[in-house]
C-alpha cells in the first residue's frame, strides 16, 4: 500500500549529500596528490641534494677553474663542479634579481671561457603549483575537517531529536485501496469491523442514542489468518487517516524512547482526528507486567504510556486504536479491559466455504485449466490459513512455469499442495531395495491401521517417495471440517501413528526395527501428553488439566503441580502409548495378507491414491482387541 512521503525534503537532502560527497572526493584526491608530491620531492632530494654557497664563493671557484657549468634560472644559480675538484658536485647560489651575472663580477670569467653559462627561462610552472599547493592543501584539509566535524555533530543532533518520533506510516489517500470486498472469508470479523467503519463515517447516528465509539479493537488469531489485511480493509473503507506501526518499532536502546514515540504517535493521530492507529504485533510491547519484572523496564514504560493514551483523562480524542496479535494470552490485563480494547475480534482459520472463496481470489489472475477443482483443494486444506492458501496458489503457478505450461493444471495444484503441506519430493535421494521394502511396509502399516479403525480419518494418499524430511508419507484427510475431537478419534490417531513401527517389527523382528519411526513416536508422545495434561482425557486424571506454560519470576517455565502428579501423568502417557501399540498390532496381525499386498503395490507404483488404497483394503476387518466401543 502506498504511503505519504516528503519527497521535496528527501530530494534536498539527497542533493546536499551528493554535493558533500563530491567535495569530500575532490579533497581526498588533492590530499593524495599532496602526499605524493612530498614523497617524490623527498626521494629526489635524497639522491641529489645541492649544497648552497654564496655568490662570492661561486665566483672564486670560477676563477680557479673548478666549475664546469653554471645554469641560471631567474635569480637562482645551479653550479656543476668539475670531477677533479674537492667541491660538491652540485652547488646552488642566488644572485641579485635586479642585475645580470656580468654585472656581479662574472664578466672576466665568462669572457676568458673559464666556465660556460646557460641562461634558462623561469618556466617551472609545476614547481610553482606545488609551492602553492604546499600552502593551500593543508588549509583546505583543515577547513574540510572542521566542516566534517560540524556536519557529524548536526547529524547526531538530528538523530537524537528523531529518537522520540514515531515511525508510523500514514495511509489514507491511496488510489488502490483494500476493501472488505477484497477480503474473502471471516464474515463475523468483517461484521464487527464494519460497525467501526460506520462509527467513523456517521458518528452522530450513534451519539443520538448515547452510544460511545469503541476506543480499541483487538484482532486476535493464528498467524496468516489475515489480521493485517483486515486492518488495511478498515483503512480503505473508513476513508480516514490510518497510522500503521509495528510493536517492535517502539523499542530502542535508550530508556524512555518507546514512551516518547507513543506520545508522538497519538499526538499526530489526534491532529488528524477522526483517525485510526494500527499496532501490528502488539505483544512485542504489551507483555504481562507481573511476568516480566522490574517497574523501570523500557517495555513497561512504553506499555504504561499506551494505557494512559488509550484511557486517560482526555477521552474525547476521536482516535480508534486497532492492534493485532496471535498471543492474546501474553497481553497485560489492563490493556484488555473495556475502555481500552473494548472489542475483541477473532480472526479464525477459514472454514471450507471460506477456503473456496480465498482460493478463488488467489487464482483469479492466473490462467487456470479446466481440470482444476478448487472445491476439492479446499476440502483437502482443512486447518490451512489464508497465507497457506496463497502460498499454494503461488507454488502452483511456479510449478506450471517450471514445466513450461501455459496454464495451471490440476497436477500443478496437487504438487503445490503436497509441497506446502510436507515438502518437495527428494527425487535425487536413491534408496536401496531393503530401504524401499522397509518404507513400503512402514507406510502400509499406517494406512491399514487408519483404514480399519472406525474413528480414524480416511486414507487420502500413500507414497514411498521421500518428501521433505520423511522417507515416505501416508496422508489422512478429514471428510469435513471439525471443531472438536473425541477421545476415540485421538486414540485412533495414536494407533495409526504406531502402525509403522509395528509393521517394521512384524517384518524385521523385534531387534530389526529402524529409526524410520522416530517422528511417529515423537508425535505419539506429544499427543498423549496433550490429551492427559491439557484436555483432561487421562483415565486416572480424567477432567483435570495441568497447565505447563506458567512462567516464574525469572522467566523460566515451571510445573505448578506436585511430583506425584507428574509421575501419574507420565504413567498415563505410557498407558496411552502401550494401548496404541496393542491396537495397531492387533489390526495388522488380523490383516497380514493386506499388509503384504499394499506393500507390494507401493514397491511397484511408489504412490497410491485414495481409490487405489480402498480397492486393495476392501476385505480388511476390525479385530475385537482393537475395538474401543461397539
Amino acid at each position: 500500500m502506498p504511503e505519504y512521503k516528503n519527497t521535496a525534503g528527501r530530494s534536498k537532502n539527497q542533493n546536499a549529500n551528493k554535493a558533500f560527497n563530491t567535495i569530500r572526493l575532490a579533497l581526498f584526491w588533492a590530499f593524495l596528490i599532496f602526499v605524493g608530491y612530498i614523497v617524490i620531492t623527498n626521494l629526489n632530494g635524497n639522491t641529489a641534494k645541492p649544497e648552497e654557497r654564496t655568490l662570492t664563493e661561486v665566483l672564486t671557484y670560477a676563477k680557479e677553474e673548478k666549475l664546469e657549468k653554471i645554469e641560471i634560472t631567474g635569480n637562482e644559480l645551479r653550479v656543476t663542479a668539475k670531477d677533479n675538484t674537492d667541491l660538491p658536485k652540485n652547488i646552488i647560489s642566488r644572485k641579485d634579481p635586479s642585475g645580470t651575472l656580468q654585472e656581479q663580477g662574472f664578466a672576466d670569467v665568462i669572457e676568458q671561457g673559464k666556465v660556460s653559462v646557460d641562461i634558462k627561462e623561469d618556466t617551472d610552472i609545476l614547481g610553482t603549483i606545488m609551492d602553492i599547493a604546499l600552502i593551500a592543501i593543508p588549509s583546505l584539509l583543515l577547513v574540510f575537517f572542521l566542516f566534517y566535524m560540524i556536519r557529524q555533530a548536526q547529524n547526531m543532533n538530528n538523530q537524537n531529536m528523531g529518537f522520540g518520533k514515531a515511525k508510523a506510516r500514514l495511509y489514507g489517500n491511496e488510489k488502490k485501496k483494500v476493501l472488505f470486498a477484497d477480503v474473502a472469508g471471516n464474515e463475523a470479523a468483517k461484521q464487527d469491523l464494519t460497525e467501526i467503519v460506520d462509527f467513523l463515517k456517521n458518528p452522530k447516528k450513534y451519539e443520538k442514542l448515547g452510544a460511545k465509539i469503541p476506543r480499541g479493537v483487538l484482532l486476535a488469531g493464528d498467524p496468516g489468518t489475515g489480521k493485517t489485511l483486515m486492518a488495511r480493509a478498515v483503512a480503505g473503507e473508513a476513508g480516514v487517516p490510518f497510522f500503521s506501526i509495528s510493536g517492535s518499532e517502539f523499542a530502542e536502546m535508550f530508556v524512555g524512547v518507546g514512551a516518547s514515540r507513543v506520545r508522538d504517535l497519538f499526538a499526530k493521530a489526534k491532529k488528524n482526528a477522526p483517525s485510526i492507529i494500527f499496532i501490528d504485533e502488539i505483544d512485542a510491547v504489551a507483555h504481562k507486567r507481573d511476568a516480566r519484572g522490574g517497574a523501570g523496564r523500557e517495555d513497561e514504560q512504553t506499555l504504561n504510556q499506551i494505557l494512559v493514551e488509550m484511557d486517560g483523562f482526555d477521552n474525547d480524542t476521536g482516535v480508534i486504536v486497532m492492534a493485532a496479535t496471535n498471543r492474546v494470552d501474553m497481553l497485560d490485563k489492563a490493556l484488555l479491559r473495556p475502555g481500552r480494547f473494548d472489542r475483541h475480534v477473532n480472526v479464525t482459520l477459514p472454514e471450507r466455504k471460506d477456503r473456496v472463496d480465498i482460493l478463488k481470489v488467489h487464482f483469479k489472475n492466473k490462467p487456470v485449466a479446466d481440470d482444476v477443482d478448487l472445491d476439492a483443494l479446499a476440502a483437502k486444506t482443512a486447518g490451512s490459513s489464508g497465507a497457506d492458501l496463497a502460498n499454494i496458489a503461488n507454488e502452483a503457478a511456479i510449478s506450471a512455469a517450471r514445466n513450461n505450461r501455459k496454464q495451471v493444471t490440476n497436477a500443478d495444484v496437487t504438487e503445490a499442495f503436497e509441497r506446502v503441506a510436507i515438502g518437495p519430493e527428494r527425487k535425487s535421494k536413491v534408496m536401496n531395495d531393503q530401504e524401499r521394502k522397509i518404507t513400503a511396509y512402514h507406510e502400509a502399516g499406517h494406512a491399514i491401521v487408519g483404514h480399519v479403525l472406525p474413528d480414524s480419518d480416511p486414507v487420502h494418499k500413500v507414497t514411498i517417495i521421500p518428501r521433505g524430511r520423511t522417507g515416505g508419507v501416508t496422508w489422512f484427510l478429514p471428510p469435513e471440517d471439525r471443531s472438536y475431537k473425541s477421545v476415540y478419534e485421538l486414540k485412533d490417531v495414536l494407533a495409526r501413528a504406531m502402525g509403522g513401527r509395528v509393521a517394521e517389527r512384524m517384518i524385521l523382528g523385534a531387534d530389526g526395527i529402524t529409526t524410520g519411526a522416530s517422528s511417529d513416536l515423537q508425535h505419539v508422545a506429544e499427543l498423549a501428553r496433550e490429551m492427559v495434561s491439557k484436555e483432561g482425557m487421562g483415565s486416572k486424571l480424567r477432567d483435570q488439566v495441568f497447565n505447563t506454560d506458567e512462567v516464574n519470576f525469572f522467566g523460566d517455565r515451571a510445573k505448578i503441580y506436585s511430583e506425584k502428579t507428574s509421575e501419574i501423568i507420565d504413567a498415563e502417557i505410557e498407558a496411552l502409548s502401550k494401548e496404541a501399540n496393542v491396537r495397531a498390532e492387533a489390526v495388522l496381525k488380523a490383516n497380514k495378507k493386506y499388509l503384504d499386498e499394499l506393500a507390494a503395490a507401493l514397491l511397484e507404483k511408489e504412490t497410491l491414491e485414495e481409490k487405489e488404497v480402498a480397492a486393495i483394503l476392501k476385505g480388511t476387518s476390525l479385530p475385537a482387541a482393537a475395538k474401543l466401543h461397539d
